[in-house]
C-alpha cells in the first residue's frame, strides 16, 4: 500500500489527466465539427488535411491520457 501523501499526489495527477482529457476531446470534436460543417469550407485540400491531422493528433493524445488515467486508477486501487 502506498503512503497517503503518495495517494494524494496520484489523485491530483488523475484530476489533471481527466481535465486535460476533457479539453483534448472538446478540441478534437470542434475540429471535426468544423471539417464537417457546410458553412465552414477550408480554402483548399491542404487546409482540410491540416484540420484532419490536427483532430487526429488530439485524438491520439487523448488515447495516451486515457491509458495514463487507467494506470493511475489501477495504482489507486479504483476500478
Amino acid at each position: 500500500m502506498e503512503p497517503e501523501d503518495s495517494k494524494a499526489a496520484l489523485r491530483e495527477e488523475l484530476r489533471q489527466v481527466e481535465a486535460d482529457l476533457m479539453k483534448l476531446r472538446r478540441t478534437a470534436e470542434e475540429l471535426r465539427r468544423q471539417i464537417g460543417e457546410e458553412w465552414y469550407e477550408p480554402t483548399d485540400a491542404a487546409e482540410r488535411a491540416l484540420l484532419i491531422t490536427a483532430a487526429e493528433e488530439q485524438e491520439a493524445f487523448a488515447a495516451e491520457l486515457e491509458a495514463r488515467r487507467e494506470e493511475l486508477l489501477r495504482r489507486l486501487g479504483t476500478p
